[in-house]
C-alpha cells in the first residue's frame, strides 16, 4: 500500500504538495476540450529505471474533474471480465476491463483478441489532452476496474507485436491510490527489491524508451483497500505490416505461419 514509509516509494504525496500543485491547476469545465493552462514548467518526476524511462506527473487531472471523470467511466464503460487459459485452465482475469479504440485497432493477448468499441466522448476529450500533453496521438485505451484491493493484475510487459519494439504508454489513473511494482526482466541480482511508484487520483504515468523490452509490471493485492480504482492506458496500435516490420520475431512468425 502506498504511503509515508520509508525505502522503495518513489513518489510520496504529502499534504503540502497537494495543495501547491492544485494552486497550479485551477479547476476548469469538466472536459470541455479546453487548453491546459497555468501548468508548472516541468510538471513531470523522472523515476529512475535503467534500460527504460518512467516519468510520473502526479497531479494531472485536478482533483474535481478526477473526481467526476471516475464516476462516469464507472457508469458508463461496457465493463466485463474475462478468462484467459493457463496450462489448459481457464482463469477469470481478478478485474473488470474494456477495449476502446479507432476502428480496426485489436488487441491480443494472453489468448484474448479484444475488438475496439467506440471511443465515449469522455475517452475522447482525455486522449486530447493526452496529445496536448505528450505530442502523441493514441488510437486506442485499455480501461481497466479494480473494485477493490482484492482485484489486481500479475507480472507483464506490454510487448505484443502490434504496439511496436518500443511503445509509449499513458496510464491516467483514479480512484484507490495503488502502487505499480516493476521488476527486471533478465540480470536481476539476488534480493534485488523491485521499483515501486505510487499512483495517486488523477495522475499520469508515461512508460516509455526500453521499458517494455526490459521491464515487467504488475498492480499487486492490496486487502486493506476498500475503495475502487479505474485505470486507462493509451497506446498506439501498429497495422499488421508495419508491427511484423518493426518486430522481428513477428516478422519470422508471419512467414511461418504462411509457409
Amino acid at each position: 500500500m502506498c504511503g509515508n514509509r520509508a525505502g522503495g516509494i518513489v513518489h510520496q504525496r504529502t499534504a503540502p504538495a497537494r495543495a501547491a500543485c492544485r494552486g497550479l491547476h485551477p479547476p476548469v469545465p469538466v472536459w470541455q476540450n479546453q487548453p491546459m493552462t497555468n501548468v508548472p514548467e516541468n510538471p513531470w518526476r523522472e523515476v529512475k529505471l535503467p534500460g527504460g524511462r518512467l516519468r510520473l506527473w502526479p497531479e494531472f487531472l485536478p482533483a474535481g474533474e478526477a473526481d467526476q471523470l471516475q464516476q462516469r467511466l464507472s457508469a458508463g464503460l461496457q465493463w466485463q471480465r474475462d478468462s484467459v487459459k493457463l496450462f489448459g485452465r481457464e482463469h477469470p482475469i481478478p478485474r473488470q476491463h474494456q477495449w476502446y479504440g479507432d476502428a480496426g485497432m485489436r488487441y491480443r493477448w494472453s489468448g484474448l483478441t479484444m475488438q475496439p468499441l467506440p471511443w465515449t466522448d469522455e475517452l475522447a476529450e482525455l486522449r486530447e489532452r493526452l496529445r496536448a500533453a505528450t505530442e502523441i496521438t493514441f488510437n486506442s485505451v485499455l480501461a481497466n476496474l479494480y473494485r477493490d484491493g482484492n482485484d489486481s493484475m500479475g507480472w507483464h510487459a506490454d510487448d505484443e507485436p502490434e504496439l511496436g519494439v518500443r511503445p509509449v504508454i499513458a496510464s491516467v489513473s483514479l480512484g484507490a491510490e495503488r502502487d505499480l511494482l516493476l521488476r527486471r526482466r533478465a540480470g536481476r541480482e539476488r534480493g534485488e527489491r523491485s521499483v515501486k511508484v505510487c499512483l495517486p487520483h488523477g495522475s499520469l504515468l508515461l512508460m516509455s524508451g526500453a521499458t517494455q523490452q526490459n521491464w515487467q509490471h504488475a498492480l499487486p493485492r492490496r486487502a486493506r483497500i476498500s475503495e475502487p480504482r479505474i485505470n486507462l492506458t493509451f497506446r498506439r496500435i501498429l497495422g499488421e505490416r508495419q508491427a511484423a516490420t518493426s518486430n522481428p520475431a513477428a516478422s519470422m512468425a508471419a512467414a511461418s505461419a504462411s509457409a
